[in-house]
């Protein structure tokens, strides 16, 4: 990139890299998928930054172009299982993931909502999008975002393996 007529754009990919990547994870990719998915993101909004400038929100426009661009990724890919002649590498025991229980924990629960609910979820709460810049970015009504909010939220109120994380929110 030159660092001419980029108009801030290296300065806004260095300070958001790290939360679309983590959006990626939270959405059901792995971590080697959410950082090529935040890199193809960051593309494609570098080759339309003016438009990306334009944008009454930013975050939200990459969001959306982030969503999209998973929703792409998703439709041409199989995502089943792959046989090996050999089982690969096991994690080491002082691996940082490992230590991560409670993040891992929201990460199964949140696999565990449809589509549809863990998107909301993770763009309302992770990303900080109102319902109108959810519902934008998802391409469906806010009554829809709130509705799959409701759902998700329900859904992952009863969710056994995350009740030891929620403070104050134990049955």
């Amino acid at each position: 990139m030159s660092s001419g007529g980029d108009d801030g754009f290296e300065e806004y990919a260095a300070a958001r890299w790290c939360h679309l990547v983590h959006a990626g994870v939270l959405l059901g990719c792995t971590p080697h998928e959410a950082e090529d998915l935040a890199q193809a993101t960051l593309l494609r909004c570098y080759t339309a930054w003016t438009r990306v400038q334009r944008a009454e929100n930013r975050d939200a426009y990459v969001t959306r172009v982030l969503v999209n661009g998973l929703r792409a990724s998703r439709r041409r890919r199989w995502w089943g299982e792959r046989p090996m002649s050999r089982l690969p590498d096991q994690p080491a025991d002082d691996d940082h993931a490992t230590a991560l229980d409670g993040t891992d924990a929201v990460e199964r629960a949140l696999g565990r909502l449809p589509r549809g609910q863990r998107e909301v979820v993770v763009l309302r709460f992770w990303s900080h999008l109102s319902v109108a810049e959810t519902a934008d970015a998802l391409g469906v009504a806010p009554g829809t975002v709130k509705s799959r909010l409701s759902r998700a939220l329900a859904a992952l109120a009863d969710d056994t393996d995350i009740h030891d994380i929620a403070p104050g929110r134990h049955p």
